[in-house]
């Protein structure tokens, strides 16, 4: 099994400094470094303190100057929001930057705030998206852009840099919803797999995904998927569950459902009972090979909900799977 960490800069209640944030995500980067991992997977949010991370080629550009080994994931670049040409550019720079480390991955989005500031209609956002995806790639592997889609228009432009690795980095789509699974495996691109569904509807989508995939002429062998989860790991199983449920509030309140919309109790034991992977770290490598049998989870993008999850999860987890 590869490990890699879902790498968020929150701010909880803006307790302290934002550059003290920033200093500590690194710290931990720089341990990731020094283990197991196969990589960081930065995020990219904006206009809420759940993840002030607005630029990933920024951030994986500092990340990639303090270490050696380390791949610089983006889980996501949310594509819908850039001009694509400026895109391919950054993540190719950033490529070049850490030596042929970067792993891209790309979103739509989903925030109405960002959107709304960025100008871009929510009922273009999927067909923005997709179109920025196939200029980026165009940009890359051809000497020369030209592309004509319904938002963007080049003739003969040669975007500099191209990326060191050929013909791109690797490359991931975020797929949350059926109908981008299935425009990812009729595309033939490889899929990020979201922290939000349950581990069950987590192997039912890549199910549906390979499925999609061979119908469409392409083969999932060879691909890797990572699958995101949030973990909680603590010395005792009620800890464990105390962390989770924690971590849960805070997301709601600051990210999955900041509006109190539904019933909060339902929505928080869902997430604790089937979305959360917690407990000892025994348990957690128990839970982590059934899921590894049961649902295929050969790449973990870990989401640590603590600190000491995260030391737990480096000491105590990854080198027994690994």
């Amino acid at each position: 099994m590869k490990f890699g960490v879902l790498q968020f800069f929150s701010w909880p209640d803006r307790r302290v400094s934002l550059p003290t944030v920033y200093e500590r995500a690194l710290d931990r980067i720089a341990i990731m470094d020094q283990t197991g991992y196969d990589a960081v997977w930065l995020t990219e949010h904006h206009f809420n303190d759940y993840s002030v991370c607005p630029s990933i080629p920024v951030m994986g550009a500092y990340a990639a100057a303090r270490t050696k080994r380390l791949r610089i994931g983006a889980a996501v670049t949310l594509a819908a929001l850039y001009h694509p040409v400026r895109l391919a550019e950054e993540i190719a720079l950033l490529d070049i930057l850490s030596g042929g480390r970067v792993n891209w991955g790309a979103g739509r989005g989903f925030d109405p705030r960002e959107f709304r500031a960025f100008g871009v209609p929510p009922d273009e956002s999927h067909v923005r998206f997709r179109e920025a995806v196939e200029i980026v790639m165009q940009a890359w592997c051809n000497p020369r852009l030209n592309f004509h889609g319904r938002f963007h228009s080049f003739d003969d432009l040669e975007v500099l840099p191209k990326p060191i690795q050929q013909p791109h980095p690797p490359t991931w789509m975020a797929a949350s919803t059926n109908d981008a699974i299935q425009w990812a495996a009729g595309a033939g691109l490889s899929i990020l797999m979201s922290p939000h569904p349950t581990h069950a509807e987590l192997g039912e989508q890549r199910a549906l995904y390979q499925r999609e995939l061979e119908a469409h002429g392409h083969s999932i062998n060879g691909r890797e998927i990572p699958m995101a989860r949030l973990i909680a790991i603590a010395p005792t199983e009620t800890e464990a569950r105390n962390v989770a449920t924690d971590g849960v509030k805070w997301l709601f309140r600051t990210y999955v459902n900041p509006s109190g919309r539904g019933d909060a109790n339902e929505m928080l034991h869902r997430y604790v009972d089937s979305v959360v992977i917690h407990g000892t770290p025994e348990r957690v490598i128990d839970q982590l090979e059934r899921l590894r049998d049961e649902i295929h989870l050969d790449y973990l993008i870990g989401a640590p909900l603590s600190h000491q999850t995260f030391l737990s999860l480096t000491e105590r987890v990854l080198p027994k799977l690994i």
